[in-house]
């Protein structure tokens, strides 16, 4: 079978950046294959290693899933933090006045509040975009600050806990908490769920109107427009679906993980989502790999340290160098296809 000319770059990239880390390792006076070993022996080798790859994993999913749609549709969405970080809000806020409802309903209308917030969060720089031009990539960026400042402001002020003890909001009723399947691992349903809506996000791009008119609109906006598809309102609506994605992230976090919103709540996700999507190529189903990838990076950091004395920054090298190396070869692609198009 033969491989994708993308699916090469992505490869090639990937072994470029591990190459470049173990280069970092050796200089340091370590042995890079002990780290790596540690790495992945620390992600695969327990049952708690998989645990804490899926729940790494599942945030960077649904971002990155938010970011492509996105990106798909020619909208820069550099926001996902901050529709992250709203829809975490969504289920703080929310939660401790629905305890009197079943768990199923409640749970339900918890996520459902996380993806309206994240998505009416991405609503206003793509209203600004389409009808002030203003550009999305410093609206989202901006925003992403403004929801970090109002979320410290909110736990500190009048989403404080009732106790009054620390800057956090007051937890999730365990009622309403989603369901972990394997105690004490951190396996939880948001997992799956992020699973289904790759897929259904899969299935929406590629086999869908919509999907079909956004993916015109984001090669090329004109044409679209000239072929009568609605434009302005698909790119609108593929960046409101991006931050109902990112929104979703943050309420799976809130009702799985911390169970509380908190100042610095986020380590990033919605940054490296950024990153995800690139190394997926835009695909939902690529996308789901390199969440995958990015989720064993981060679970076998701490025993990489522990175990073969590597710092787990890095992880950082090796997300850093990965991205470099792939924008690297998709400028000589394009250079190369320019280039044969002219003679």
């Amino acid at each position: 079978m033969r491989l994708s000319r993308g699916l090469v770059t992505t490869l090639v990239a990937l072994a470029g950046g591990l190459a470049v880390s173990a280069t970092v390792v050796a200089v340091a006076g370590a042995n890079p294959f002990a780290a790596f070993g540690a790495l992945l022996g620390g992600a695969f080798g327990s049952g708690d290693g998989l645990s804490e790859v899926s729940v790494k994993a599942c945030p960077l999913i649904l971002c990155g899933l938010g970011v492509a749609v996105a990106f798909r549709a020619g909208m820069w969405n550099v926001g996902a933090e901050g529709q992250l970080l709203m829809g975490a809000l969504g289920v703080a806020w929310i939660a401790p006045h629905l305890g009197g409802l079943p768990p199923l309903v409640g749970g339900a209308v918890m996520l459902i509040a996380s993806a309206l917030a994240g998505a009416a969060w991405a609503a206003i720089p793509g209203w600004l975009k389409l009808r002030r031009g203003v550009s999305e990539v410093i609206s989202t960026i901006m925003l992403n600050f403004v929801a970090a400042s109002l979320i410290s402001f909110l736990v500190q002020g009048p989403l404080m806990e009732s106790g009054g003890a620390y800057p956090q909001t007051d937890a999730v009723p365990e009622s309403l908490r989603l369901l972990r399947f394997f105690p004490p691992s951190r396996f939880h349903v948001g997992v799956p769920l992020a699973i289904l809506l790759g897929f259904a996000v899969a299935f929406v791009v590629y086999r869908t109107v919509f999907g079909f008119e956004i993916r015109a609109v984001g090669l090329n906006p004109r044409a679209s427009r000239l072929a009568g598809f609605a434009a302005r309102r698909d790119a609108f609506l593929a960046l409101v679906l991006s931050g109902a994605l990112a929104g979703l992230a943050g309420g799976v976090e809130v009702a799985a993980i911390t169970y509380r919103l908190y100042e610095r709540f986020s380590p990033g996700y919605g940054f490296t989502a950024i990153a995800v999507a690139l190394l997926g190529r835009l695909d939902p189903l690529g996308v789901m790999a390199s969440s995958i990838l990015f989720g064993v990076l981060e679970a076998g950091s701490n025993a990489m340290q522990r175990e073969a004395n590597v710092s787990a920054v890095l992880v950082l090298v090796i997300q850093a160098t990965i991205i470099l190396f792939l924008v690297g070869l998709e400028r000589a692609r394009l250079f190369e296809t320019v280039t044969r198009d002219e003679s």
